[in-house]
């Protein structure tokens, strides 16, 4: 919705009005407040910002609920002075463009020629269906999922049972312990069951060449793995395959899964997503680059999860999940939306394995939701009415 208000009656002695507006929602024969506006400052004209809010918390979802609209004049002290007031209802805040009169009852009964304390007028209000992550994942939106691993030196030489790569007896360590817990999650939604699976920072055969982007199973024109059992054992296949070394860039694989969310958001559909796992020890080393990457796929169907593993310093992983603000490059460019989702592995060793899963992946529909809102892009198959109900239960 969008408001503004003409000719609004001044009400500070040295200046004009502090204008707001309060929503109120009729029920249980109380006034429940909705929403509150900001305070426009010394204007009788005022044009107060375009806002959101949900349907069911703004009239109950009913449009006929009655609304009373209070406009107030803001004083630091809370005593603020009541400008006007008037009563009407979702249905009728839609019929824009739509004028109401402003009135206080007090001026109203005393004065015989009182008219109005000012007009507000309704500009814009549409109502908007929301999307849950579940109506996009049912409306056959497919989540792609690439893993990517860090073999870079700082891991420990993976003979050596104090190594993160370490295989114990039994064959497991933290690397393949994360990618089980947050992977077997994940694969519900993958339909195909393929996961590209890439290694980062090791010299690879057969010409020993540093590469940060590798496939697992060696070939680069096929890395997909046949489900999560498939990444384990190409791990397991490449690990005495590849000389562990440096430096930790995230970059190089960023960008190759950003290049495949790119080609899907040319489709102008909601029909794909891309979700980056990667395993890490943390020592990043291209932080400015991979500030880059991670803004440029702000703008794209995509999500990055890092997993730190062993009990390195993972300052700079928090900084690239930026639950403080938005992330910024050196240039100055801020990232559309925060893509990154950053878990400490160890904070989660003995914890039932489903805690981890559902720390890891608790941003991912949110992000989704998100870009697909700010593209317009409603679920490719709209669900007929009858299946909508568990899919709407704010559990998903």
């Amino acid at each position: 919705m969008e408001i503004e208000a003409r000719n609004l009656d001044k009400k500070d002695f040295l200046g004009k009005s502090d204008p707001f507006l309060e929503f109120f929602r009729q029920g249980d024969g109380k006034w429940h407040l909705v929403y509150r506006s900001e305070v426009i400052k010394n204007n009788l004209n005022p044009t107060w910002k375009r806002f959101s809010v949900s349907v069911q918390h703004f009239c109950g979802g009913d449009p006929s609920t009655p609304i009373q609209v209070r406009c107030s004049d803001y004083d630091s002290d809370g005593s603020h002075d009541l400008i006007g007031t008037f009563h009407t209802s979702l249905a009728q805040l839609q019929a824009v463009p739509a004028e109401f009169e402003c009135i206080h009852p007090e001026k109203q009964q005393k004065k015989k020629s009182y008219k109005n304390s000012g007009t507000i007028c309704v500009k814009i209000c549409q109502v908007e269906t929301e999307y849950s992550f579940l109506d996009y994942v049912m409306g056959g939106c497919q989540i792609n999922f690439t893993v990517g691993v860090d073999f870079t030196g700082s891991n420990g030489d993976p003979s050596s049972p104090d190594s993160l790569h370490y295989l114990s007896p039994t064959g497991v360590n933290e690397y393949l312990t994360a990618l089980w817990s947050v992977g077997t999650v994940v694969q519900d939604y993958d339909s195909d069951k393929l996961f590209p699976a890439f290694g980062f920072g090791a010299q690879v055969p057969p010409d020993w060449q540093v590469s940060h982007e590798f496939a697992l199973n060696f070939n680069p024109s096929n890395p997909y793995c046949a489900g999560i059992q498939g990444i384990v054992d190409a791990y397991r296949q490449a690990l005495p395959q590849v000389r562990l070394y440096g430096p930790t860039n995230f970059a190089p694989i960023i960008n190759h899964v950003a290049r495949f969310a790119a080609q899907a958001a040319h489709q102008g559909t909601a029909s794909q997503y891309f979700v980056l796992l990667l395993l890490t020890d943390g020592a990043v080393t291209d932080v400015e680059a991979t500030r880059e990457a991670v803004v440029r796929a702000s703008n794209l169907p995509m999500s990055v999860i890092i997993v730190g593993v062993g009990g390195a310093d993972f300052e700079a992983m928090e900084q690239l999940d930026a639950d403080g603000g938005p992330l910024h490059t050196r240039s100055g460019q801020a990232a559309a939306r925060d893509i990154v989702q950053f878990v400490p592995y160890r904070q989660f060793q003995n914890a039932p394995r489903e805690a981890l899963a559902q720390t890891v992946l608790a941003e991912v529909p949110t992000q989704l939701v998100s870009y697909f809102r700010a593209q317009g892009w409603a679920p490719l198959k709209p669900l007929p009415p009858s299946a909508k109900g568990p899919a709407q239960a704010p559990r998903a």
